[in-house]
């Protein structure tokens, strides 16, 4: 019965509640535009992004998670690519980001020269410095590392006969310790502040390949920020008996390390944690949405699903096992009850230059905004 009363409240309060979603389309914006650079590791568009994030933690009232400063900086090793990117094949100049990306790992080469063919998918030159590869579609990522040769992927719709001839500039710069912060803030607890539920997003991306090609990362992650932030306005309002804690996270596209960084050097008392909620790619959700560690907490997960039973928020919720492939990974390592959830449906672009806000439908933006509302009301309770 007591259960019953409770989702019967949630559902009531919940159905009363707008999210503010003007602000969320603004903010995704302007993470995504061209001035912070895909969030990355050339043109400071990693740093403006931290900048950024502060800056309305700071507007909304929230607090320093250590009590002295929003960001937690640590450093790692990255390979950049911040000059020319030029290709030709078969005397095609082809367009950066939209018809060839180099690999992540590359070295920088200036070259002319004839393609060997390998297979019918990939071509070198008689040197094996340069392995040009065909590709359906472009995914790019970050290295820590640089190899000793250099990698390129071509759309195979770019050109009309298989590779015969290169003609390259790419210049790398590798960074051995680029400087980077996780930006930390709380909402304390009215009666409980020592508990704390802990919402986390990463808000690195993939920054530029070159001078002109960006990648915005709209739905990863600017749609999780832009959520997080959301939901640090509405608690900066509406202050609850459990601290609600947020970690927007740097390194994540690296290899998670920022979370990494920050479960090895907390600035609050991992124990203390209730549970940990990571978004991570959460602009779309015809299909619903997925929850990493689902099969781990049952009983949450079955809070959960009342919660969205109970108001008819998510077509469907899909349990997925244990997965290192977000920023909850380490919390659960250190025995941080955690969650990850991303949404499913809409766009397929994912890595690449087409991932930009005015692709992205927040279909159920809104309803999953009160589903966290809801949840996180049930675990204080």
């Amino acid at each position: 019965m007591r259960k019953t009363i409770l989702l019967l409240i949630f559902s009531i309060s919940l159905t009363c509640f707008a999210q503010d979603i003007n602000y969320t389309r603004k903010t995704l914006n302007t993470l995504t535009s061209k001035e912070f650079w895909g969030r990355g590791y050339t043109k400071n568009g990693m740093s403006k992004a931290a900048d950024f994030i502060e800056s309305q933690f700071k507007t909304f009232g929230l607090q320093p998670m250590n009590g002295k400063d929003f960001k937690q900086p640590f450093s790692f090793s990255v390979n950049t690519f911040p000059g020319g990117i030029e290709l030709k094949i078969n005397g095609k100049k082809l367009i950066p980001g939209k018809e060839f990306i180099v690999g992540q790992a590359s070295a920088g080469v200036k070259a002319k020269a004839d393609l060997i063919e390998k297979d019918s998918l990939n071509f070198i030159d008689d040197g094996d410095r340069i392995v040009v590869s065909l590709k359906d579609k472009l995914t790019w990522s970050v290295s820590q590392k640089v190899n000793d040769y250099t990698e390129i992927s071509v759309i195979k719709s770019a050109i009309n006969e298989k590779p015969k001839n290169i003609e390259t500039t790419i210049e790398n710069v590798f960074v051995p310790e680029f400087r980077a912060s996780n930006i930390c803030a709380v909402v304390k607890g009215t009666l409980k502040p020592d508990s704390v539920i802990l919402i986390t997003g990463h808000y690195d991306h993939l920054g530029g390949m070159g001078k002109d090609t960006y990648f915005p990362g709209a739905n990863d992650n600017a749609s999780g920020v832009s959520f997080l932030l959301s939901l640090a306005k509405y608690y900066a309002a509406n202050p609850q008996k459990y601290s609600i804690a947020f970690i927007c996270f740097a390194g994540e596209e690296a290899g998670i390390l920022g979370s990494k960084y920050f479960t090895e050097n907390p600035l609050i008392d991992l124990q203390k944690i209730r549970f940990l909620i990571n978004v991570d790619m959460v602009g779309t959700g015809e299909t619903g949405a997925t929850v990493v560690n689902a099969t781990q907490y049952p009983k949450e997960f079955a809070l959960l699903n009342q919660v969205n039973d109970a108001s008819k928020l998510l077509v469907k919720i899909n349990p997925r096992g244990k997965a290192a492939n977000s920023d909850h990974y380490f919390f659960t390592e250190k025995g941080v009850p955690a969650f990850f959830l991303y949404t499913q449906g809409g766009i397929s672009a994912y890595h690449d230059v087409f991932d930009k806000p005015e692709t992205l439908p927040f279909t159920i933006y809104e309803n999953l905004f009160k589903l966290f509302l809801g949840f996180n009301k049930g675990l204080m309770n």
